[in-house]
């Protein structure tokens, strides 16, 4: 199968692969696909494995069928020189972490690699170099390509250039391809998952091999001159980064793994705020899952989302998504660093998805539920043990129109403020044709002198009392009446109960985590 892939050993070789595969599948329906594309992670029938394998070719690093035929234990393929401890050797035979989710654990799918990344780490940049491995000169360049916004080309030329100026036998990577492919040892993957162009669906799931949205009827696949389809180039793209794999690595290295605990180990309980842990929705979540609460491992998130534009033009049409997630279990020197928020999905335009964006969280919502239900197996080394690693998401991080595409609260118009609702008070100013907002003394207390006054407000005394913030629970109420139907073209219906002055146009998909209506209506705010 090393063959040329139009020749006929190829095919050959193929076929006989199929077979072998076959006569030792546990299940011959969902075997994993080993084409160039696929590379194992994905489970396909036989006939699309065939095609798979005809078009792509088969992944070149796949040298012993571990996937295929007798599955040998990982213990088995390390040497006895392996400075890897028992515990470790554990974690890494584990099963995949989710079979749910797709997500397969690198290490132990592909022992080889592991021992690649070993090899990485160990050797010298050149010979007698002291101060850098492969890997952590090929790391920290990553890094400052990242960090300075080096475009491919100059990274490669500067490759090239480091190159020339260390030994003739140094082992930098000379290409960002090459420097790719070392770095893929580290599992930092991600997943381009095509999306209809009118924010309908993302082509997951029983979407996964439609060519056409099943909503709006608009073709997966971009669309060139004429209206041709471009196949294979699609309309649009999400990228995800799947934040599972990168939890349970933070926990790999002992001193983040330590710093994790800090809220439970080194927080000052002094009645005062000092860390989100003393905040009351962190509290209500300790008050109402004991279980969740009595591991101090396990993590309390939140996420933020905004939109940019990537390439600094006010003018440009063209707008990005990104989602970054935040954990609150580091102390505040650390929380909020940028090696600690974690980007988890890029959407990218030129359209924004507006209230659409929940067809976008979709994947990530998936990820929280599963921890939160069932929790993964992660390998503590600081704690030299295996426990179970769940996480729960406090709130989200936004302006405010953003917050109105998260929540699906209105934010504009005569009801736009989340905490009155209906009970805004708004007026429409006749000439500059703007909405103003006033009421706002309800909020002082009652024995306030400026309730009182006329003259220097509206005219009107203020005697009224400020209104209270719904709970989840009522807000789900209100949401869970209205028939919303996502994407661009689906003709929107907002609501069917007849209430035409509800603050709420969507039920939010936050909803579908089973704690949410459980938390204070203020955490939609943040």
């Amino acid at each position: 199968m090393s063959k040329n892939g139009l020749s006929h050993e190829y095919e050959v070789g193929v076929e006989y692969f199929l077979q072998f595969a076959l006569r030792n599948a546990n299940n011959p329906n969902a075997m994993p696909c080993p084409c160039a594309k696929c590379g194992n992670l994905k489970t396909k029938d036989i006939d699309t494995i065939r095609a798979h394998l005809c078009c792509n070719g088969i992944d070149l690093t796949y040298h012993t069928w571990i996937w295929h035929g007798e599955r040998s234990k990982f213990e088995n393929s390390m040497n006895d020189g392996d400075r890897v401890g028992q515990d470790e050797r554990k974690y890494f035979t584990e099963e995949p972490i989710s079979m749910v989710h797709g997500a397969y654990d690198s290490y132990a799918k592909n022992p080889n690699q592991f021992h690649k990344l070993l090899e990485d780490a160990e050797k010298p940049l050149y010979p007698g170099c002291v101060k850098f491995t492969k890997l952590s000169a090929l790391v920290k360049l990553y890094n400052s390509k990242a960090k300075y916004s080096w475009s491919d080309k100059s990274f490669t030329d500067l490759l090239g250039l480091f190159g020339q100026m260390l030994p003739d036998d140094n082992e930098l990577p000379l290409t960002l391809y090459d420097a790719k492919k070392s770095l893929c040892a580290l599992g930092m993957d991600y997943v381009k998952i095509h999306a209809c162009p009118n924010d309908c669906i993302l082509y997951r799931k029983e979407y996964e091999d439609f060519t056409n949205c099943p909503i709006c009827g608009m073709s997966r696949w971009k669309l060139g001159k004429n209206s041709t389809i471009i196949g294979g180039v699609p309309a649009k793209v999400l990228w995800y980064f799947p934040p599972i794999p990168r939890f349970q690595r933070w926990f790999q290295q002992k001193v983040i793994s330590k710093e994790l605990t800090w809220h439970a180990d080194k927080r000052i309980r002094d009645g005062y705020l000092h860390h989100p842990a003393d905040a009351p929705s962190w509290k209500v979540v300790d008050h109402n899952w004991p279980n969740f609460a009595s591991e101090p491992r396990n993590l309390r998130l939140a996420i933020s989302a905004d939109v940019m534009n990537p390439h600094s033009l006010m003018s440009s049409a063209y707008s990005c998504w990104p989602i970054v997630m935040i954990t609150y279990n580091l102390p505040p020197s650390l929380c909020m660093k940028r090696k600690f928020m974690m980007l988890t999905l890029l959407i990218s335009g030129p359209k924004q998805p507006g209230n659409d964006i929940d067809v976008y969280l979709a994947p990530l919502i998936d990820d929280l539920k599963f921890l939160w239900d069932n929790g993964v197996d992660t390998y503590d080394a600081y704690r030299k043990e295996m426990f179970s690693l769940r996480a729960v998401l406090l709130w989200t991080i936004n302006d405010f129109p953003a917050y109105g595409n998260m929540s699906g609260c209105i934010v504009k118009g005569y009801h736009a403020c989340p905490i009155c609702g209906e009970e805004t008070y708004s007026t429409r100013l006749k000439h500059s044709r703007k909405i103003v907002y006033t009421g706002h003394r309800r909020f002082l207390p009652t024995s306030l002198p400026y309730r009182r006054q006329k003259k220097a407000f509206n005219r009107n005394q203020e005697f009224k009392l400020a209104p209270k913030p719904l709970t989840g629970y009522e807000v789900l109420e209100r949401v869970e009446r209205i028939n919303y139907r996502l994407g661009k073209m689906s003709g929107k219906i907002k609501s069917n109960v007849g209430d035409e002055k509800s603050c709420w146009k969507k039920k939010s998909i936050f909803f579908e985590l089973e704690y949410w209506k459980h938390l204070h209506f203020d955490m939609f705010l943040m």
